[in-house]
This record gives structure tokens, sequence and C-alpha cells, in this order.
């Protein structure tokens, strides 16, 4: 558990994405990543693969216990990422163990819709997908949510699938509320526009008595974009507005001192940023 202030930053882990994430960065050759020492050993093996996870956050603030991202979820069929298909992570149970109970959940906030940020949306009831927390307002961002919703004929099988079992769902149980990408969820919480990774990503932004924290979403898939954030990956959307994010992103955390929260990240979720030469590295809070 982290403080930002008065907000309790809470890290569920669901599964090891290491997998998924690796091919996303052809860019990281062991070459490249060694000459960056601070990513070893934590968020690189001896070898130079990096290190990558899912993670869910549950942040409690003055106004509720608010769930960012959920993951990629159980029971649920998928053909692009088959090792990401029937799962049965035990994350519940996880969750649960970390003192939320799902019935708490006030707000979900969804920093965008691909399939490994929206699966613990919903879960299985019979036949039907059913909202995983049923007293919660689902935020999702109005631009994202239309963008989608508009080409979802045209989108992957898996998007396609996510978007039918974990986010459809959702709405048509009256739980979904539209959002501008600057809507604040409380006084403590709010979503700031980071776009790139998709036409309207956002991340989550905390503020509570002087400390501050972002949970990045996709703006990084590893830590090694701090290192080299021209580094897009192949699942962004737009990699030239997705690169031009992430550095504005890592200009403001280090000028601020605001802390990264990474939402694929392993070993220290959390840390400070700061410059180093031309790029920046993740250090100690």
């Amino acid at each position: 558990m982290t403080l930002v202030g008065e907000v309790e930053v809470v890290r569920v882990h669901e599964l090891d994405g290491a997998d998924v994430i690796r091919p996303l960065l052809p860019q990281a050759t062991p070459e490249r990543l060694r000459s960056h020492d601070w990513l070893f050993p934590e968020h690189c093996d001896e070898d130079a693969n990096l290190r990558a996870a899912i993670h869910v956050f549950v942040l409690r603030s003055h106004a509720g216990t608010i769930v960012v991202d959920t993951g990629v979820g159980d029971g649920k069929p998928r053909v692009e990422f088959p090792q990401w298909s029937q799962l049965r992570t035990g994350f519940l149970d996880r969750l649960r163990a970390a003192g939320v109970e799902p019935d708490e959940v006030t707000t979900v906030v969804c920093t965008h819709l691909h399939v490994d940020h929206v699966g613990w949306n919903t879960t299985r009831d019979g036949d039907r997908w059913q909202p995983t927390f049923p007293n919660a307002t689902y935020v999702f961002v109005r631009d994202e949510y239309e963008h989608l919703s508009e080409r979802i004929d045209a989108a992957s099988p898996d998007l396609r699938a996510a978007f039918a079992d974990s986010v459809r769902p959702i709405a048509d149980a009256g739980l979904a509320t539209l959002v501008e990408r600057d809507h604040a969820v409380d006084e403590q919480v709010r979503l700031v526009p980071t776009p790139g990774h998709t036409p309207a990503h956002v991340s989550v932004a905390i503020a509570s008595r002087g400390e501050r924290a972002l949970v990045s979403g996709d703006v990084f898939h590893h830590p090694c974009q701090l290192a080299f954030p021209e580094w897009s990956t192949g699942a962004d959307t737009d990699p030239v507005l997705a690169a031009v994010t992430r550095t504005r992103v890592l200009e403001d955390l280090a000028a601020s001192g605001t802390l990264l929260i990474g939402s694929h990240f392993v070993g220290p979720v959390v840390g400070g940023v700061a410059r180093r030469g031309d790029a920046f590295m993740l250090r100690d809070r």
C-alpha cells in the first residue's frame, strides 16, 4: 500500500504480462537495455528480458473506493491472446485479501477500453455477464467509448469480444457514465488526457495534502520507456503522438516531483521520475 497524502493506493496483482509486453517493444534489445543499469534487476532479468505484469489499483479517497482499470478477467474467451483466454486467476480472492469487497467499490475508472484494462468489469452469472462491482459507477471517457462503439465491427476479434463481455454489459446495466477527458472523480482524483495509445486515453491523477501521483495506464508499458521515451509500442494507435505524450508526461513528473505508478511495472511499481542525461529514470520515492 502506498499513501499519497490521505489517499491510499493498493496494488492488486492479476497476472504476469511479460509474454505480451515483450513483443510490443522490439526496440528493447539487450544491448540497448544494458546501457541503463537502473533497469536491472527489477525491471529486466539477467538475460535482459523485459519483466511486466497486469495490475489493478484501488484508491481509497474521501469520496469512496475507486478501482482503476480491471485487468483481463476470468472465464473470457480470447483468440489473439490465447494466454488470456478462459483464465482462472483467483483475482477476486486477492482483492478481498487486500481488504476490498466488490460491493463496497463506489467508482470504476477505465483509462481506456483495451482487453487488459476492462476484464474484471464483469463476471459470469450463468449465461450472462454481470457487473463485478454492482454498486459502482463505471467511468468511461466519452470520446473513447464512442470512438470504439462506432468502429467495433471493424475492430480486432479480442477487442470486439472485450467490448461485448466487459463494456457493453455495463452500459446495459445502467452503470456507465460517459465523461470528458479531464473529469474530476472527486476532489482528490481526476482524469488527465494522455492520448496516443488510444485516441482518448487518460491517466489518473491523485492530489492530496501537497502530494501527487499519476496512475499511468498505457502511457508506459515498461520502465524502459523512461530511458527511451521515443519507443512507442505496436499497440499504440498513434505511435508519434504516444511518444510526444510520454515525453510531456515525463517532463511534468520530473519537474513537479509527482510519483509515477506504472500500470504494468514489476518491482518498484511506484517511484519518482528523475532526469538522466537526455532521458529519464525511475527512482525510489
